[in-house]
């Protein structure tokens, strides 16, 4: 499996002294947080420079690694090359071995001086081999307890626990735990939990790709007798729901494979693995774990001792050897999810009937820790979770779950106050409904526990607007809440899956915000391996729900997301390891679906269009309807563009020729089709059509103006001013006017507070992104409030437009920055920063009384272009670190150097 390493080291470097001081931090193996278990044989590496003079630029580098970290025994040493690369180079060396252990370290020459040599950062390699796995999938194959379940509407499974002892029968110098739990695991060795993973292993295709996690467990085993042992959730292997009308797959039961590679101090070797000497129980106090439904636990069956040594396992059973899974086993390339932050609830009210309700203050999405919460002895506190009150406000409302219960049970074993929080269960809630208590419980006694995939925040945003930072605020929230080790459509009722759809453009508003590159890496595999034979793409990946529905709009997302990667962080990797598949895709649609070079295959059309009516859960009006002729065909238009970049960049040169001829036969079909040339308008005039012809490139030469004017005449006479597109048109609304030289009118979008507008959200209490624009009175069949695909392209606006942090258009991943905010009227302050793969940029800007004050921040080992208004009069004469300035009329242009700047206006 070709995956992505990682490797990233931040340099400081000096202007006055030859040998700097060399800092490495932010260092990635995989999966970001743990250098165990690389399976990529040709790792790149990544390094940042700092220094506290500006124009900082990389001369030459020179590489070395060692499988010691005195570097005394030498695999790859690159000498001294001449390049200011310092991303995702490519490891050349000697052939990289199993369980190895290896040292890197990197020396830069700058024009400011040369560094010294870096600190050394440590990995190790995974199994690379099938051959090296010794050990057995095991498990129990079938339901054991009372009211379990395979149910059409719901399954019900107790956990499985399994142990097994073994002996160390000398000092130990290394020990290395290789484990996948299908579908969710919990891991001990020594009754001490391993790692800080929620789950376990991520979900996948199963049926391609199962993954595995290595854990160093050195510090954790003994000489002499130690214990493994192991809590297997149901996750979504054996899935929470197997009604055939939606084909949900249902893969097995729970099951394990594991194995510990132990090295001892005088060089022996010693391995324990997972085989029919293990021992199982399903007589836990997890009585069941759904991830749609909620976990139960039962503290009277509590096992004392259970994940340690000499613990009486005499009423266990032997555990099966199983199937093994159809899918290859192989190390996860992302890091998977963890708890990473924490929400008090703000308020408790007692309903009087015995009901507590507690407001989080926030839509969030993990589960409820509980600690000394008082209770009687067998009788059951039950937790249930939601989004929002109803109407009068004396209960929570859970219709918008569907047939997701999302609730908790918690029976108690003593009249003792109890602490307890579930491990297999994520609910998606602001509210939590208590019974089974007596009294108000005490707010200390809760703590939310918000879950979702390790990885950084690397964009911050805040302005003069309050209510931009608001819908900022709830953009963050709700694209985190949907990070599930793939990008969700929502967290909290009977769905939860990869809507590709939901991220075409929206994937690129979210990288903004956070560090999602090797999420989107890993959700690249899970889509090419639900690809049929004949290239279709499911709407959903994993294709947990088989949609194989054959559209144009929804599987683009494969190739937005390869475009956000390579852009962003470039990372042309996505694209190199899937073109064939994305071709594939191409060349089906192309031989099966495009007729007179017309795509007419769409399934659901401008998605969420907001109704005239908001009782209304759908549109009815065709006059707001886009043609799906139209959606199709100017995406697939769109993605053969995209496909000549990709070609180049993956060395298939020859079929750059056949996109383009293709491209103007598609754009020449559909202007005669679609375009109203005596209007200037596409199909029926809709906001979606017009713009996505004008931004993707098909309307003929000299009729863009005319174009853009139905766009604008519509959104401001039949839309007043507000949201006049589904998700479709949406990804292109906010830049689509900015570019066109209506930021105004963009602005006031942003800042709407009726139906239907972000705002209206704000207005209306909501802390995340709502699935519909309508949220608050639309029915509750499709009525989520932690959506993220109406965020469309609003983030990219706000960085690229508002605060002018953008990748240049001739560079990637930000190598060369273009700089060139817009001023809207009203907004007199932004402050955003963005954390680049090469470093922090940072945009901040003031106009008071019509003048300008700008402080930018741009990285090492990059240059950036700064347009500024020449409305605004600012210094043009050149500073250090100024390469050039020159006026053209409208703007002032700066090509500068690395360093921090201010601009102010005479």
């Amino acid at each position: 499996m070709k995956s992505l390493f990682l490797l990233t080291m931040l340099l400081s470097a000096s202007s006055f002294a030859v040998q700097a001081q060399v800092n490495v931090a932010n260092f990635t193996v995989e999966n970001q947080s743990n250098p165990e278990g690389l399976d990529v044989l040709h790792p790149r590496f990544s390094w940042q420079l700092k220094s506290s003079e500006p124009d900082l630029k990389q001369l030459s580098y020179q590489l070395q690694v060692s499988t010691s970290s005195r570097f005394e025994s030498m695999v790859w040493n690159t000498s001294i090359i001449m390049s200011d690369c310092s991303q995702l180079i490519p490891y050349e060396g000697k052939p990289l071995i199993s369980e190895k252990v290896y040292y890197c370290r990197v020396r830069i020459n700058t024009n400011h001086g040369r560094t010294s040599w870096s600190t050394p950062v440590r990995w190790s390699m995974a199994l690379l081999n099938e051959t090296e796995w010794k050990a057995k999938w095991i498990g129990y194959d079938s339901l054991t307890n009372e009211g379990e379940t395979m149910s059409r509407k719901a399954t019900r499974l107790s956990a499985r626990y399994l142990r097994k002892e073994f002996i160390l029968r000398k000092p130990v110098r290394r020990a290395m735990l290789y484990i996948c739990g299908l579908g969710s695991s919990k891991t001990y060795i020594n009754g001490k939990s391993i790692g800080d993973d929620v789950f376990g292993t991520m979900v996948s295709w199963y049926r391609k790709h199962v993954y595995y996690k290595t854990y160093d467990i050195t510090s954790l085993v003994v000489k002499d007798k130690n214990a493994i042992a192991v809590i297997l959730g149901n996750g979504r292997y054996f899935n929470p729901r197997t009604v055939k009308p939606d084909n949900v797959d249902v893969f097995g039961f729970p099951k394990l494979i594991a194995q510990i590679n132990i090295e001892y101090s005088d060089g022996s070797k010693h391995i324990v693995v997972s085989d029919s000497s293990w021992k199982l129980t399903t007589h836990g106090p997890i009585l069941a774990n759904n991830e749609f439904d909620g976990e139960e636990y039962d503290a009277r069956m509590e096992m004392t001792g259970w994940n340690t040594k000499d613990f009486d396992d005499s009423s266990w059973i032997p555990v099966k050897i199983v199937a093994v899974p159809t899918g290859k086993l192989v190390s996860q390339p992302n890091p998977g999810l963890s708890i990473q932050d924490e929400v008090k609830p703000v308020s408790v009210k007692d309903c009087g009937d015995g009901r507590y309700i507690l407001d989080m203050g926030q839509n969030m999405v993990g589960w409820l820790s509980i600690s000394n919460l008082l209770s009687q002895k067998c009788r059951p506190v039950q937790f249930r979770f939601a989004e929002r009150m109803n109407a009068r406000g004396d209960s929570i409302y859970m219709a918008n779950l569907r047939s997701a219960r999302q609730t908790d049970i918690y029976i108690p074993s003593s009249n003792k106050p109890f602490s307890w929080e579930p491990i297999f269960v994520y609910h998606g809630f602001r509210y939590v409904e208590i019974t089974g208590i007596d009294s108000v419980p005490d707010l200390k006694s809760f703590t939310g526990k918000v879950v979702y995939d390790r990885m950084q925040t690397i964009g911050r945003f805040t302005s003069s607007n309050v209510l931009l930072n608001h819908i900022f605020h709830n953009a963050f929230w709700g694209i985190r809440g949907n990070y599930r080790g793939m990008p969700t459509d929502c967290p909290q009722r009977d769905e939860r899956q990869g809507w590709l759809g939901d991220h075409a453009t929206v994937c690129s508003s979210e990288s903004f915000i956070f560090d999602n590159h090797l999420l989107y890496n890993k959700w690249m595999q899970d889509i090419e391996d639900g690809q049929l034979d004949n290239g279709v793409i499911s709407d959903v990946s994993p294709c947990l729900w088989n949609f194989f529905n054959d559209d144009i709009t929804y599987p683009s997302a494969y190739f937005y997301a390869a475009n956000m990667l390579y852009r962003q962080y470039g990372d042309a990797s996505a694209i190199i390891n899937h073109y064939s598949s994305m071709k594939k895709w191409i060349d089906h649609n192309i031989s099966v679906n495009m007729n007179d070079y017309i795509l007419l295959n769409d399934r659901y059309g401008d998605w969420c269009m907001p109704p005239k009516h908001r009782e209304l859960l759908h549109a009815v009006d065709s006059t707001l309807m886009t043609d799906g002729g139209i959606l199709s065909t100017t995406v697939f238009y769109d993605l053969l563009q995209k496909m000549c970049v990709f070609a180049r960049l993956s060395g298939h040169e020859s079929d750059i020729i056949k996109y383009q001829q293709l491209s103007l036969k598609i754009k020449d079909a559909y202007n005669s089709r679609f375009f109203r040339r005596d209007s200037a308008y596409y199909g029926n005039n809709t906001v979606t059509a017009n713009l996505l012809s004008l931004r993707l490139g098909l309307v003929p030469q000299g009729y863009e103006s005319k174009v853009f004017a139905n766009i604008i005449n519509r959104m401001e006479n039949d839309f007043d001013t507000h949201i006049s597109t589904g998700v479709v048109g949406i990804q292109h609304v906010m830049r689509g006017l900015t570019e066109n030289g209506r930021v105004d009118l963009a602005y006031k979008v942003a800042s709407n507070t009726t139906y239907p507008s972000w705002g209206y959200m704000v207005r209306k209490g909501a802390t995340t992104i709502w699935e519909l624009w309508n949220g608050d009175t639309a029915s509750p069949g499709m009525n989520s409030h932690n959506h993220i695909m109406l965020l469309g392209d609003l983030i990219i606006w706000y960085f690229e437009d508002l605060a002018g942090i953008k990748c240049a258009s001739d560079a990637v991943g930000f190598k060369k920055i273009y700089m060139q905010p817009v001023f809207p009227n009203g907004l007199s302050t932004v402050k955003a920063s963005f954390d680049s793969v090469y470093g922090t940029i940072e945009s901040n800007w003031t106009i008071k009384n019509d003048n300008l004050s700008w402080d930018v921040t741009i990285p090492g080992n990059t240059t950036a272009v700064i347009r500024i208004p020449s409305s605004f009069h600012v210094d043009k004469k050149l500073k250090v670190g100024m390469h050039k300035v020159f006026d053209d009329g409208s703007f002032t242009q700066f090509e500068l150097g690395s360093g921090s700047y201010q601009f102010v206006s005479n």
